[in-house]
């Protein structure tokens, strides 16, 4: 039984990869933020939802140094 929930967690991710990379979310040129690592991170993990209409966004507010 663990054996099937770990390919099923597996092809789950692989098709959220896929569908990260449709997404054109790996080849964002200049420096990663926030933002962008997250909506890969929530589209990955989304899997197979972002084939029925899921669109995951994520907005990222990382504080700012004091001066």
């Amino acid at each position: 039984m663990g054996r099937i929930i770990a390919i099923v967690v597996v092809a789950w991710l692989v098709i959220g990869a896929i569908a990260a990379g449709q997404r054109g979310y790996y080849t964002q040129n200049g420096d990663a933020n926030c933002a962008q690592f997250s909506d890969t991170a929530i589209t990955i993990i989304a899997g197979p939802l972002n084939y029925v209409g899921v669109n995951p966004k994520v907005t990222c507010n990382v504080p700012q140094p004091s001066q």
